[in-house]
């Protein structure tokens, strides 16, 4: 990108965002049109270039993303409280394939990962302790904190109990989500090691959460039933954890082909740069991982809320395209259902950062996805089945639709960021900084910064420092939210509690 106080993402767009502050008074030359700026404008903001009338959209990304709430004039700034957004119910969609072409290089990159029994593949090595239900967190916690004492992770990298609240008092839909949440943890291949941990009398009975997991590995994950354990149940736990232990530590990194890599995209704290640098950067690493034969997953439906068409579009089948109309109308009802508006969106942080409605966001998130066509939908707690750019059910909740990401079998999830967050889920949740001042600012928080596509790096180069660096995480370099031990999960609540 050339460096400029302002940029025009779209031939089409009747706004400029402002990539520095901009005081009342100061010009602009678009396209040859001098425009003078008529508010203080921050950086990140839009700036409207063309004279808009009440009701009239206003186009960025090439896109409506909402429309005059007023009469405006070219100079004014753009936000919340004179644009507003054209989202309401459902809709009926038709299926008009864009089959986009991408040439780009399969390269035979490499990562070191840790091969599974299945022929899945983990880029960490970690024991885990992952409970049943809310009732036996605490013991979960002791006991990995025993084990981490007494062994020191030497020969793993890491210890961890999932703690949640769930797993009893819950009903239908809402208890199967619980479980297959935590089947889908117990599963990862980033562990090396798990120790289930029931109570016994709890809605997600212990036996039967086993045999949800299938033919899985018995010798690498193991159950305690802490009601059915005779005298201490850390003594119990112990035993067991020693018997992974000596399993898990024996394990060795080898050479696996990017193909095996499987990547969750998701952002949060949103600015108005984020579907300039951060978002269209991971798009193209999507693109090329999916070149490579390898696997990256979108989330956040409600957030797709007024770009839903691009997505649907890209479908590679029409069974396909119709899962993705279930996908994004069964979230709306959800909505609707509650008596909310489908587009209560964007949060107060997204709005100071210059996001001013649901369509902005969307057009902007969705960009993390690039061009490839979408392979796979899957419904909230499902594990990935194609390789290929795939679609997840799941909110827009930075910890939930993480959890839901790592659940489906990525094993990394790129999280992109222009306010900043520090938390991680139960896999590496890697910081992607939209701007340069974020970066400079929460070095402990951030991972890598997008920022310099607007102070002259281009793209190009730029990918060629991201690939390195997600295989250097994939190697076991550590995210900044592994080096903080910032780790939890959180699971999507959907109904009574009783």
């Amino acid at each position: 990108m050339n460096q400029s106080s302002f940029i025009k993402i779209n031939p089409a767009d009747s706004v400029v965002v402002c990539l520095r502050n901009f005081a009342k008074g100061e010009q602009i030359d678009v396209d040859g049109t001098i425009i003078t700026l008529r508010q203080d404008t921050p950086m990140g903001h839009k700036v409207l270039i063309a004279d808009t009338p009440t009701g009239n959209n206003i186009i960025k990304y090439g896109y409506p993303i909402g429309h005059a709430m007023h009469d405006l004039q070219a100079g004014e700034w753009v936000n919340e409280n004179n644009l507003k957004t054209n989202l309401s119910g459902t809709l009926a969609y038709e299926y008009h394939p864009v089959n986009e072409s991408l040439t780009i290089a399969h390269e035979g990159k490499t990562f070191n990962g840790y091969v599974r029994k299945n022929g899945e593949v983990g880029i960490r090595n970690e024991i885990w302790i992952v409970p049943t239900v809310g009732c036996v967190n605490g013991i979960a916690e002791r006991l990995a904190a025993a084990l981490e004492a007494e062994t020191q992770c030497e020969g793993i990298d890491a210890v961890h109990a999932w703690h949640h609240n769930y797993g009893c008092s819950q009903l239908s839909e809402d208890h199967e989500n619980t479980r297959k949440v935590l089947r889908d943890i117990v599963l990862h291949p980033n562990a090396g090691g798990v120790l289930v941990v029931g109570l016994g009398c709890e809605n997600n009975q212990p036996d039967d959460f086993m045999k949800m997991l299938g033919d899985y590995d018995t010798s690498r994950i193991r159950l305690m039933v802490t009601q059915k354990v005779e005298g201490d149940e850390m003594e119990e736990g112990m035993r067991i954890l020693r018997e992974l232990y000596a399993i898990a530590s024996k394990d060795q990194r080898v050479e696996c082909p990017l193909s095996k890599l499987r990547v969750g995209l998701k952002c949060g704290g949103s600015d108005g740069f984020s579907g300039i640098t951060a978002n269209p950067l991971v798009g193209e690493f999507s693109d090329y991982l999916v070149a490579q034969g390898g696997t990256s997953i979108l989330t956040e439906v409600p957030e797709m809320f007024g770009a839903e068409t691009i997505l649907m579009n890209r479908c590679e089948t029409p069974e396909l395209f119709e899962q993705t109309v279930k996908l994004v109308n069964d979230f709306k009802e959800y909505f609707l259902s509650h008596g909310e508006p489908v587009g209560e969106n964007p949060s107060p942080g997204n709005k100071a950062g210059g996001i001013s409605t649901l369509e902005d966001k969307a057009l902007g998130c969705t960009q993390k996805c690039g061009r490839a066509p979408v392979s796979g939908v899957l419904s909230y707690g499902d594990r990935l089945k194609v390789n290929g750019l795939n679609l997840l059910s799941a909110p827009g909740n930075d910890l939930v639709a993480a959890t839901a990401l790592a659940s489906a079998g990525c094993q990394i999830v790129l999280f992109t960021t222009g306010r900043g967050t520090p938390f991680g889920t139960f896999i590496p949740t890697m910081k992607v900084s939209t701007n340069s001042v974020l970066y400079a600012r929460k070095p402990n928080w951030i991972d890598f910064n997008a920022g310099k596509l607007v102070e002259g790096t281009s793209m190009g180069d730029l990918l060629k420092e991201f690939i390195d660096k997600i295989i250097a995480v994939a190697n076991g370099e550590k995210t900044q939210n592994e080096k903080n031990g910032y780790r939890e999960i959180s699971i999507f609540k959907n109904g009574v509690t009783l």
